[in-house]
């Protein structure tokens, strides 16, 4: 069982990261095919549809995680009925969630126009286009949502990711086709639902394969749904502020800027956001070893760890703001040219903002291993609504610089500390609070001093073009990470994490 256990880890891992690195590769793909055969309006028209559907999207409530977390039990028991029972509740809760989702879509269609404040492609059917992301979006709510969930429980996210991979590859390559061949963006925008649609049958297909004793019959007990009520909960109103974060401010931009901005936005926040996936897969691989440590060792011991683990991160978080500060113009000049850039204000903006929105991800892994959505919750909410105050009052007055540090003001200033408090309230203490902050600050502090210094050394280059990009990374690769050395060689955190860091490299 040991040994089935191992390579199942490693099986899902190496296909979680290849279905990664394909899902940031092949939207790249289709994302400037779009905008070069068919102009930047298309692609900040379909940016503001997906943003607006994430906020629909909400309405699920939590309700996967939460199954999917019921699931464990029974599956490692062989309650056969169990499992069957809630695979039963999670395909009714997910299709009337999802009639919920496909009501709430339909009533926005007659306020579009108002979202949308010019830059509409003459002749585009825009409650067509609409429709169509709105049926991407319910699909996943109807087509065996509960077969996703039983190969997610069951420790078979290769799966999942397979059938992911295929949809996409073949979302990708029709849509290629469609703008390159055809210069067709209804093909291009009807091939979203068909992809899903094709996603989650081989998933049902894979499932039934794998377990084809589970089939969704009987109800489970009165009290197994309040536990499940309980849990979704504190997962809504904690998922709420993450989720509102670009699809209010996508909604924002288009509302006051038009959607060619939207679609200069959406080019950098993808650049942002591929990055950001990069981490999210460091912090993913370490919240198992998290939640085990929290639940047999000390809460000193994890205090310690997390220092330790904060450290390392930000090291890795700082040098990748240095990477984004310095290389985000000379890509964005050969990606996209020079007529569809924001100027350098709005760079530093967006590294701001990825900074903030990294420095409390080691934080949030406890902060989940100790199941305390429910007493972040208003937090969570205060922080969405700073977010949506900023916005209105900063976007008149400084245009796409003013949403992306209204995000980041209110992560830095509601956000983090009133999450920092919760958790060291809750389980490491307030005494050592300030000692965290302490050090986040030194981090802030010299991540800083590395952007400065590296941006000013890439205007000493004299290279252009590719050969001036692959200058820059070069000098990203040497000089940050001989910054960071020099000032925290000396430093408590480098010393107590010096161990941690020799048992990585030798296990490497």
């Amino acid at each position: 069982m040991k040994y089935e256990r191992i390579r199942g880890a490693r099986r899902n891992a190496l296909w979680g990261l290849t279905e990664k690195l394909l899902a940031l590769a092949l939207p790249f793909l289709t994302r400037t095919a779009l905008i070069h055969t068919l102009g930047l309006s298309y692609g900040g028209l379909g940016g503001l549809f997906s943003s607006i559907l994430q906020l629909l999207s909400l309405g699920e409530l939590g309700l996967s995680s939460a199954i999917i977390f019921s699931l464990y039990k029974p599956l490692a028991e062989n309650d056969d009925d169990d499992v069957c029972a809630l695979m039963h509740f999670y395909r009714r809760a997910y299709r009337f969630i999802g009639l919920g989702v496909l009501g709430a879509g339909l009533l926005v269609i007659p306020f579009l126009r108002s979202l949308i404040r010019a830059d509409i492609p003459p002749g585009l059917p825009v409650g067509a286009v609409y429709t169509a992301y709105l049926a991407n979006a319910c699909v996943g709510y109807f087509v065996f949502p509960e077969c996703r969930a039983l190969l997610a429980a069951a420790h078979r996210q290769d799966a999942i990711s397979k059938s992911a991979l295929a949809a996409r590859l073949l979302c990708c390559l029709t849509q290629l086709a469609a703008l390159l061949l055809c210069r067709s963006y209804a093909l291009y925008v009807v091939m979203l639902p068909l992809s899903s649609l094709a996603d989650g049958l081989i998933c049902a297909h894979c499932a039934r394969q794998a377990y084809p004793c589970f089939r969704c019959r009987g109800s489970i007990t009165p009290e197994k749904k309040r536990d499940i009520a309980e849990k979704i909960k504190g997962l809504f109103i904690h998922r709420l502020c993450g989720g509102t974060r670009n699809a209010l401010d996508s909604i924002f931009i288009s509302a006051f800027l038009g959607l060619n901005v939207v679609g200069i936005y959406g080019n950098y926040y993808y650049i942002l956001y591929a990055v950001r996936g990069l981490l999210d897969a460091v912090t993913q691989g370490m919240s198992a070893g998290i939640g085990n440590s929290v639940a047999v060792e000390s809460a000193e011991k994890n205090r310690r760890d997390l220092m330790n683990f904060t450290f390392l991160y930000q090291w890795l978080c700082g040098f990748c703001t240095v990477c984004l500060l310095t290389l985000y113009q000379p890509f964005m000049r050969l990606w996209m040219g020079e007529g569809r850039m924001f100027d350098h204000g709005a760079v530093i903006a967006f590294c701001v903002y990825f900074y903030v929105w990294t420095m409390g991800d080691i934080k949030s892994q406890y902060a989940d291993a100790r199941g305390i959505w429910w007493k972040d919750r208003w937090r969570t909410l205060t922080e969405a609504l700073c977010n949506v105050l900023l916005n209105w009052l900063l976007i008149r007055s400084f245009g796409v610089v003013g949403v992306v540090l209204a995000t980041a003001v209110s992560i830095l200033l509601v956000g983090f500390p009133w999450s920092a408090r919760i958790l060291f309230k809750d389980y490491f203490g307030l005494r050592s609070l300030p000692g965290y902050f302490g050090a986040q600050l030194l981090f802030v502090l010299v991540t800083a001093a590395a952007c400065c210094l590296t941006r000013w050394a890439s205007t000493l280059l004299p290279w252009e073009g590719v050969g001036g990009l692959c200058a820059n990374i070069l000098l990203c690769l040497v000089l940050p990470n001989l910054i960071f050395f020099l000032c925290y060689w000396k430093t408590p955190y480098f010393r107590r994490a010096l161990p941690l860091i020799r048992s990585i490299l030798g296990r490497r």
